[in-house]
């Protein structure tokens, strides 16, 4: 996965020490009722429990709502849709008893669900409770941010969520309690990939209905049908925990009875309870992964996470600075990445220069990777970068601009603001940075508000189709939130995902186009795909790490006697 011979180079050395592996522990061909791998060929340990960290809070468990990766996490393992991600990757039967049988046309997906599939409070799960849950995603009313992942892909979907049609004209229908029939717009070739996504999930109508305002509020407010429970979480604490769900319908595959969750935001403090004992697992950065070298527990493991400066071109009722285009562009270049990964990052990362990541998708016609295809489209230049920024200064006619930048309050982020704020003002005079460092629910919560000037945000992949990200900064998109807006790539995306869908090599073609588009126009600038520097217990055995979707599976994870 090398992007060139000067990043390969550059990532050999800080990998030197670092072994590449999936963070699941050895597997092999031994299957569970569920149809996944597991290794199970050690000794189980006594005790099946294991503590664990995060690096935010969970913002909502209201799965309709969800739209970030901590509560992605949580909801893979507290709930389960049709399908979930298997220890490969692979799609594996979730609530689904069984492969659906799919029309001629390509358009009616007709599945049947497990009769003995229940939630935690003894309700079956039924078909009603995925046209429920599916209903409120796409219902205006419920303002899901994910709407969009329905829109064009499940019958009226759109038309719905535009508010032209009810929400019972939504192409999902419960035939009886255990079928259910799909209807989508299109022939979506990724179709099955996004039904373990969380906006796919179930939800208990009597239940939900019952609960009110007070549903998803707490550990308590809510019922689950995946292998565990959330507990121990008053909707906004720092630590959770999770215990094994004795109604899961595939329980057994399920070997640990405990994870305990604690928020830990500085990585020093992570670090000292690893090397207690109090923790099984943590993420390096920085400098942290240098003083582990040759650590056995230090495993890297590439991720499809994107990092870039998202611009917001109108911040209240006025425009910023941002809305020139060759200020976009300007700032976009105006920063080292490769420096920014070697000395800030440390964990592997390498620089992007597309907001489509390696890895994650290869030419129907020849097998190339989109990344290596499309090459590097917006780099650091530093000359360019300032004949574009004066350029611009002279057409929004001022000689000086200060803006604010937004990202976390954890470690890292505060260090990768200060490099930024570093490197933008010494390249690019005139222009002042000022830093806003928010815990993680406040920066989403800016997000949705646009009130923000640059953000640092990124973008992991649901399912593995460059459209997942290039659809982001569609006009329309819900999860465009900068004001961006290209006619050009809003036609090419439509094209995406509607008439080419039929020519897979033109679709690609187009893809390809658009993101040419959104660098060309600075749209938003790309800053790094990121790599985990993880230390993890040896004895922690089938810890499912995903690529596409919610990062961890513990449905077939265990602790082996050590």
């Amino acid at each position: 996965m090398k992007k060139s011979k000067v990043i390969g180079l550059a990532s050999l050395a800080l990998f030197s020490t670092i072994v590449l592996a999936a963070c699941g522990g050895n597997k092999d061909n031994s299957s569970t009722d569920s149809g996944s791998k597991t290794a199970n060929s050690g000794e189980l340990a006594e005790k099946q429990e294991l503590n664990l960290i995060e690096s935010a809070e969970i913002p909502t468990m209201d799965s309709v709502l969800n739209t970030d990766a901590v509560g992605s996490i949580v909801m893979n393992n507290v709930f389960e849709g049709l399908y979930r991600k298997g220890l490969d990757g692979e799609n594996v039967l979730g609530m689904a008893k069984e492969e659906p049988t799919v029309s001629e046309d390509g358009l009616t997906y007709t599945f049947k669900l497990r009769e003995d599939a229940t939630w935690s409070n003894g309700d079956a799960v039924t078909a009603n409770d995925f046209v429920f849950a599916w209903q409120r995603v796409v219902n205006p009313e419920t303002a899901a941010q994910y709407s969009y992942m329905m829109s064009g892909i499940i019958e009226n979907a759109s038309e719905i969520s535009k508010g032209e049609k009810p929400v019972t004209d939504l192409g999902i229908k419960a035939i009886d309690a255990t079928t259910l029939e799909v209807k989508l717009a299109a022939a979506v070739p990724y179709f099955k990939d996004l039904l373990s996504l969380t906006m796919y999930m179930p939800q208990n109508e009597k239940y939900v209905t019952e609960k009110g305002e007070d549903f998803a509020k707490n550990s308590e407010n809510l019922v689950y049908n995946g292998p565990f429970e959330l507990t121990d979480w008053d909707g906004t604490g720092l630590s959770w925990s999770y215990k094994k769900n004795d109604s899961y319908w595939d329980k057994k595959a399920v070997k640990l009875d405990r994870i305990n969750v604690d928020v830990v935001k500085e990585t020093g403090t992570a670090l000292n309870l690893y090397d207690s004992g109090d923790i099984d697992q943590m993420k390096l950065s920085g400098e942290y992964v240098q003083t582990r070298d040759g650590d056995p527990d230090l495993i890297s493991i590439p991720t499809s996470s994107v990092f870039y400066l998202k611009y917001n071109q109108k911040r209240g009722d006025k425009d910023t600075a941002l809305a020139n285009e060759n200020i976009r562009k300007a700032i976009s270049m105006a920063f080292d990445k490769q420096a920014y990964s070697d000395t800030v990052l440390q964990n592997g990362s390498i620089p992007a220069d597309g907001l489509v990541p390696e890895g994650l998708a290869k030419d129907p016609e020849n097998g190339e990777d989109f990344r290596k295809e499309n090459g590097n489209l917006l780099s650091y230049n530093q000359k360019e970068a300032k004949k574009l920024w004066e350029k611009g200064l002279k057409e929004i006619g001022t000689d000086k601009v200060t803006l604010e930048m937004l990202s976390d309050d954890t470690e890292n982020a505060k260090r990768s603001l200060e490099f930024m704020q570093n490197q933008l003002q010494e390249n690019l005079p005139g222009l002042t940075i000022k830093l806003k460092n928010v815990p993680f629910k406040v920066r989403v919560q800016l997000n949705n508000q646009m009130d923000y000037d640059i953000q640092v945000a990124g973008w992991g992949a649901d399912y593995p189709d460059p459209i997942n990200y290039l659809e982001l900064f569609g006009t329309d998109n819900s999860n465009n939130r900068s004001h961006y807006s290209n006619a050009e790539y809003d036609q090419l995306l439509t094209e995406i995902g509607t008439t080419s869908l039929a020519d897979p090599e033109k679709r690609w073609d187009q893809m390809l186009e658009a993101e040419k588009i959104l660098m060309k126009t600075a749209g938003i600038g790309p800053m790094y795909q990121r790599y985990n520097a993880v230390l993890q217990k040896p004895y922690i055995k089938d810890l499912a790490c995903q690529i596409v979707g919610p990062e961890y599976s513990y449905k077939w994870a265990y602790v082996e006697k050590h």
